[in-house]
């Protein structure tokens, strides 16, 4: 009986699960179906399977949005974010995890502090710097914005990575030698990998998914990043529904695709950065 009441517990949990699970997908699944149908179509019967478009609205929607070049846009826009926090993040939480530093605990409070912070309110001084050192339009000195507003979260979360690691490993790797770059670079960084990828992963999805920095600062149709024409097409053509969701699904759909791959390097990364803080 008890076996019986186990597995009938399981089942139960795993069709609730199930449903909700339906529940998220049913919008995406609906905006992947009218994507493929024409207005009226869509206008007329928005639940019902059709293909009356094909792939012609992707193709009409990779050529309103120019994809081919804004895509690329995001692509130097997102690793350039991704980069910088990166390169800051880790010195900065290698130096406060080791508490080199005073008042350690007041500098994690200010970034914790940071984090509540919105962006809007540098808007203004900073559009004024950048329009007075000619940046405007300029894709990687504006991802520094967006880099500076990760790398309170970024910094915190490498931070237990690297409270994690026993101290006995950079003291033996300086017996033999090694300097701090060398203890960093051959020693550490393998070992806090996960966290690396964790914080590429929220820094990468935050900037590509980014809109108020890059529609201020990125001025000119060909500075845009795709999340920007994707915006422009929408509010343009507002009598073309499919051409509208393929080009949100041309957008979107590989994002999700590639979090499916990598959520369980994600997942794994963000319980291991939690256990010690």
């Amino acid at each position: 009986m008890k076996v019986k009441k186990r597995i009938r517990g399981k089942l139960t949990a795993h069709l609730i699960l199930l449903f909700l699970a339906l529940i998220c997908l049913l919008p995406f699944v609906m905006v992947l179906i009218n994507s493929f149908k024409k207005h009226k179509d869509i206008v007329r019967s928005p639940l019902m399977v059709q293909f009356t478009a094909g792939v012609g609205n992707y193709m009409d929607a990779w050529r309103a949005a120019n994809f081919s070049h804004t895509i690329l846009n995001s692509l130097v826009y997102t690793a350039s974010a991704v980069l910088i926090v990166l390169f800051c993040s880790i010195l900065a939480a290698y130096v406060l995890a080791g508490r080199k530093v005073k008042g350690t605990g007041l500098v994690m409070m200010y970034f914790m502090f940071a984090m509540t912070v919105p962006v809007q309110l540098f808007l203004v001084p900073l559009y004024k710097t950048y329009a007075k050192l000619g940046l405007l339009g300029n894709l990687v000195a504006v991802s520094v914005i967006q880099a500076a507003t990760n790398l309170p979260l970024a910094i915190t979360l490498l931070r237990t990575f690297f409270l994690s690691i026993p101290t006995e490993l950079e003291e033996a790797a300086r017996m033999d030698g090694a300097g701090t770059l060398s203890v960093i670079r051959y020693i550490i960084l393998p070992v806090i990998s996960p966290g690396i990828i964790t914080v590429s992963i929220i820094v990468a999805l935050n900037t590509w998914n980014e809109f108020l920095v890059s529609s201020t600062f990125l001025i000119g149709e060909k500075n845009f990043t795709a999340m920007l024409a994707l915006l422009a097409i929408n509010g343009q053509n507002t009598q073309n529904y499919g051409l509208n969701l393929a080009a949100t699904v041309t957008l979107v759909g590989p994002i999700i695709i590639f979090f499916l791959l990598i959520q369980r390097k994600f997942i794994d990364g963000i319980v291991s950065g939690s256990v010690k803080g």
